[in-house]
């Protein structure tokens, strides 16, 4: 697949050298940032906070947004606290110092993100989920009063794959167990509301930290931390946190003014989902998930195929330049039923052709 250099915004048109290209890939399931209602909330934040805070969080000129937003945040994704920076690699370094020293054994999922993976630390890209999840139970048995740190993602939206992890409490019978989870691909569409997995495995005997972007399906050029009070306390005294500039407050003020329409947008999303899976006639073709707006899609030359008939969708080599390309039509909030409709209408012609 070529690569297009643009001059103009993502929505669910794109313009590339004078052609109109419908556009099925990317990570923004929300939309978020093509709704005026958000638009107007974000400049209005800006107006009050600045373009940016170049400041330190442990300056002594602090802005209130910061804390008030890790606050709601918290609280909706049912942590005691939580730490927001200006990214979810940043965040996720942030916590993996925090962890990783007191670990005395590390595991880590076959599709973890780089942003919390060790330096010398590679997962196998080939060994599924399960297999990972039964070595994991299997090395358990025979391991007594040792402190696991797991590293995983809540869901790889690659397959797609939505993980469960309650079968940590097995581990948790006989040694201190962590996990450290990346919810990038889960904030904004899976768990509870916007806020992501972290309410579904806090009950769990295990010390939880949930950290990732903030910038895919909730628009928002920032990352995040959640866990209990000490953790953050703890990684609040760390450079990592002090030496960074946080992400500009002006978004933070959108988001927390925008909850009724991040609900809107989630609740269309979802409609959407349903619609197209409701139009897929070819699962032997297309495979997705009834709550998950991401389609995996063969052969791999329908990607070029949907191009020359303007339709772009996600087709790169993962996780590697080495490995096979991998396929898929994502869906976003801002598409329509008509949207999907055409590309279904598509997607069935390349069919037939073959």
């Amino acid at each position: 697949m070529k690569s297009f250099y643009l001059q103009n915004r993502i929505d669910r048109k794109i313009i590339y050298q004078d052609q109109v290209l419908h556009y099925f890939s990317g990570t923004s399931y929300l939309g978020i940032d093509v709704v005026p209602e958000f638009q107007e909330n974000l400049i209005i934040g800006m107006d009050k906070y600045g373009l940016n805070h170049g400041l330190s969080r442990i300056n002594n000129i602090r802005l209130q947004i910061f804390e008030d937003f890790e606050d709601f945040f918290a609280k909706g994704a049912g942590a005691a606290s939580a730490i927001v920076m200006s990214s979810g690699y940043l965040s996720g370094m942030a916590a993996l110092q925090f962890l990783k020293p007191q670990a005395q054994q590390i595991w880590v999922a076959p599709d973890t993100h780089p942003a919390i993976l060790p330096i010398n630390i590679k997962p196998s890209p080939k060994q599924t989920f399960q297999d990972w999840k039964n070595s994991c139970i299997e090395k358990s048995n025979s391991l007594k009063d040792q402190k696991i740190l797991i590293l995983a993602n809540a869901v790889n939206p690659m397959i797609p794959e939505i993980h469960d992890y309650s079968w940590l409490e097995l581990l948790a019978q006989s040694n201190e167990v962590t996990l450290l989870l990346d919810d990038s691909h889960a904030f904004g569409v899976l768990g509870h509301e916007v806020f992501g997995t972290y309410s579904q495995w806090k009950d769990l005997p295990i010390h939880l930290m949930v950290t990732g972007s903030l910038g895919k399906a909730l628009g928002l050029p920032a990352g995040i931390i959640l866990s209990n009070q000490q953790m953050i306390h703890d990684i609040k005294q760390f450079p990592i946190y002090g030496g960074a500039s946080p992400c500009p407050p002006a978004y933070l003020h959108a988001f927390l003014k925008s909850q009724e329409i991040y609900k809107d947008r989630r609740s269309r999303l979802f409609q959407l989902i349903k619609y197209f899976g409701q139009k897929n006639e070819m699962s032997e073709h297309v495979y997705g998930l009834s709550n998950y707006p991401t389609f995996t899609y063969q052969p791999g030359s329908w990607a070029e195929k949907l191009e020359q008939k303007n339709y772009i969708t996600s087709s790169f080599p993962y996780p590697t330049s080495d490995d096979q390309t991998v396929n898929r039509i994502i869906l976003s909030a801002f598409h329509t039923a008509r949207d999907i409709d055409t590309l279904w209408f598509h997607l069935k012609e390349i069919s037939n052709s073959i």
